[in-house]
């Protein structure tokens, strides 16, 4: 009876040790370190971009954006069939397209800069920044947080333009 009940036990503890890790969160993979090459021209303005390679600014500004067309599509879809409200539908729809066009703007920037200045191919240097770009964007969960994130972005945009016409000759519409 005694070995039944240490064996019952220990089955017991081993089950809860698994279903505890099973239940434990895996840490989400972090966007891989960012390779600073000599060739890559920094960005020296103020604001939390300061430092940074052009292309990586430029590239988790998109990610922000791209960020905040997923929370306004989230937001239209609620506005058009969750509780729907054909004015607020119509708002967030416009600000959804806007959002993802001001993305690709950025994500553009990103790749000529890789390009010109590493030599990469585009699809090269769409991996290249893609992980730094979705991490990102990926930490933001509200519409607030991510216009917060976003409020440096076209002061980022506008350095470049100053400083390298070819690698941000697209005009950058402001989100209304």
């Amino acid at each position: 009876m005694l070995a039944l009940a240490v064996a019952a036990g220990t089955t017991d503890v081993l089950a809860q040790a698994t279903r505890h890790k099973r239940e434990q969160k895996e840490p989400e993979p972090s966007a891989s370190a960012v390779s600073i090459d000599k060739r890559d021209s920094v960005l020296t303005a103020p604001g939390p971009f300061n430092g940074r390679p052009y292309w990586l600014a430029l590239a988790q500004c998109g990610g922000i954006y791209f960020k905040l067309n997923v929370l306004y599509t989230d937001a239209a879809v609620r506005a058009r069939v969750v509780k729907p409200d054909p004015h607020a539908n119509a708002e967030f729809t416009k600000k959804l397209s806007e959002a993802i066009n001001i993305a690709t703007t950025y994500f553009d920037g990103a790749e000529h800069f890789l390009m010109a200045q590493r030599g990469l191919e585009r699809a090269d240097a769409v991996l290249t920044y893609e992980g730094q770009s979705r991490a990102a964007g990926e930490r933001l969960k509200t519409i607030e947080s991510a216009l917060a994130a976003a409020k440096d972005c076209p002061a980022v945009y506008h350095a470049c333009q100053e400083a390298f016409v070819k690698q941000c000759n697209e005009p950058l519409s402001p989100l209304s």
